[in-house]
């Protein structure tokens, strides 16, 4: 059997590695250092092997209650009927293992536990899927909604929609609640993040955002203005990912928007921030990780940096974190650079499906260059007083 203190001590070889814990559950480990547990199984005299997410992210005790949740459904005999005992939690669990985690990224499979855990298993979790009816998912609904977040309610109810659909195909049950609640919940306006693009007002921004009191979301701030990448891509930032000898930060495919390779080249001034984080956080496998998790493994909540900048008196109309990305391309356009390398190092999306699969260092030099000057122009623009 497998402990913490050995789990954490197991080093990657030149080869991918199971390591056997007991009852079907492994542990994974690629020559990368990424671990991951898996769950295998025989059904129908076919082998089968299903993902239970990454460590640290989940641990040993976790794993190994998700391998018995797991377990429980997808070994029942064939005689019954697993719609009779099967909670949504459980097929929620195994619609992520088997439909999420090997396809999209581990992030976005953490994402959905963590919205799921928040907003839709603590009302309905362990009813059994079979009895969900769309009034018990609209409770689940409208108690998001009715506290502003109209936009989570409608990923909420997507989510509960791919687990109740999974569950049909899988006989855990034989309807999907979420089609009789079409044009129940509020209409989410899809709008521009709110951004500033003022110099002067970039200005108080910055000495605003120098000045807050939670050093790592101050960092974090900082560092997402002088990169501009995505709120997701800031939150999910890896120690790992990080050159520091040619200061650059390297972004998987699986963690970006279009699925691409992503080069972030680090200004002057981006290196001193890791620096300046890293006694705190270096540690752990996130460079912001979550406050609520001494040992780093969770990243940053994604209501942080929004947390933060409304407390500096920046509303919701005037500055979001997806603002950073704004500001950025708005400066970079008027001061006269190549849009070429800002949509570049903005990843935007590539007309071109092959060309964008080779062109992730495409203009890297240039952007290089561009990077330290946007650096160097913020740090002119909060130095300045007038």
């Amino acid at each position: 059997m497998l402990t913490d203190a050995k789990i954490k001590n197991l080093k990657p070889g030149k080869t991918r590695q199971r390591i056997a814990d007991f009852d079907g559950l492994y542990i994974e480990i690629l020559p990368t250092g990424k671990k991951t547990w898996l769950f295998r199984y025989t059904k129908e005299g076919t082998r089968n092997w299903t993902s239970l997410g990454a460590y640290p992210a989940i641990s040993l005790k976790e794993a190994r209650e998700r391998r018995d949740g797991i377990k429980a459904q997808i070994l029942l005999p064939a005689t019954s009927i697993p719609g009779l005992s099967a909670t949504f939690s459980s097929v929620l669990e195994e619609w992520i293992g088997k439909k999420v985690d090997p396809v999209l990224s581990a992030n976005y499979a953490q994402d959905i536990r963590e919205r799921s855990k928040n907003h839709i298993l603590p009302l309905i979790g362990q009813q059994k899927i079979s009895e969900i009816s769309s009034a018990d998912v609209l409770r689940v609904l409208r108690r998001v909604e009715s506290a502003g977040h109209v936009h989570m309610a409608h990923k909420v109810c997507q989510i509960c929609g791919r687990v109740f659909r999974y569950g049909i195909a899988s006989g855990y049950c034989e309807n999907d609640p979420t089609n009789g609640l079409r044009g129940a919940l509020q209409s989410h306006v899809s709008k521009h993040q709110a951004s500033i693009t003022n110099p002067k007002e970039i200005g108080g921004l910055l000495r605003a955002v120098q000045g807050y009191s939670g050093i790592v979301v101050r960092c974090a701030m900082i560092f997402q203005a002088y990169t501009f990448v995505r709120p997701g891509e800031l939150r999910h930032a890896e120690w790992s990912e990080i050159n520091t000898e040619k200061s650059e930060w390297r972004i998987p495919a699986e963690k970006m928007k279009m699925r691409r390779v992503h080069i972030v080249p680090l200004s002057r001034q981006s290196m001193e921030v890791l620096e300046k984080v890293h006694p705190i956080t270096g540690h752990g496998r996130y460079i912001f990780p979550s406050g609520r998790t001494p040992h780093g493994d969770r990243p940053m909540s994604e209501n942080a940096v929004t947390a933060a900048l409304r407390n500096m008196g920046y509303s919701g109309d005037q500055m979001t974190g997806h603002g950073f990305r704004s500001m950025a391309s708005t400066l970079l356009n008027e001061n006269g650079f190549n849009r070429d390398w800002i949509e570049r190092q903005l990843a935007h999306s590539e007309g071109n499906s092959v060309r964008a699969a080779y062109n992730y260092a495409e203009y890297l030099p240039e952007r290089r260059k561009m990077m330290q000057w946007w650096a160097d122009y913020l740090d002119e623009l909060r130095q300045s007083t007038e």
